[in-house]
């Protein structure tokens, strides 16, 4: 496992169903000044795609970075979540599951499907942008991630 580097630009797959939302995660993530590239699906079935690199995503760039939302169509962020984490080729990508729900149910599954960490998405644009650098501050300068899990057997 290594730190990612610096001379590359962080590459964040973002799950999120909602216009407005993905609008607002593009805004955060260029005001809080993270040199990334973010990838957007909206749906469970356009993610799974992309994660395995099938059909109009063969040529992606493995993420380093999963935000997740839990409501989606045709497939659910739950359902992403599972077979993500019991993938042996993704489990080991970070999945941030950021979404509208408090239910406490919502986050005791999500921690029993091995989600890396859990966020209510705050309703405030400051807030917001404030979130997003903390998952930048965290994800991208505290931690040490694998480069590639296909490695891991």
């Amino acid at each position: 496992m290594q730190s990612i580097s610096n001379a590359r630009p962080i590459e964040i797959l973002l799950v999120e169903d909602s216009s407005t939302d993905v609008l607002l995660a593009e805004e955060a993530l260029e005001l809080a000044k993270m040199r990334n590239n973010l990838s957007v699906v909206k749906d469970g079935v356009e993610a799974m795609a992309y994660l395995r690199k099938e059909g109009v995503y063969a040529t992606v760039r493995r993420p380093d970075l999963i935000l997740l939302d839990l409501n989606l169509p045709r497939k659910d962020g739950r359902e992403v979540l599972a077979e993500v984490k019991a993938d042996i080729h993704l489990k080991f990508i970070p999945v941030v599951v950021l979404t509208t729900s408090r239910a406490q149910e919502d986050v005791l599954r999500a921690y029993g499907l091995h989600a890396n960490c859990y966020i209510t998405k705050p309703v405030d644009f400051e807030q917001f942008i404030n979130v997003v650098r903390a998952i930048d501050q965290f994800w991208f300068t505290v931690v040490t991630l694998p480069t590639d899990g296909n490695d891991v057997s």
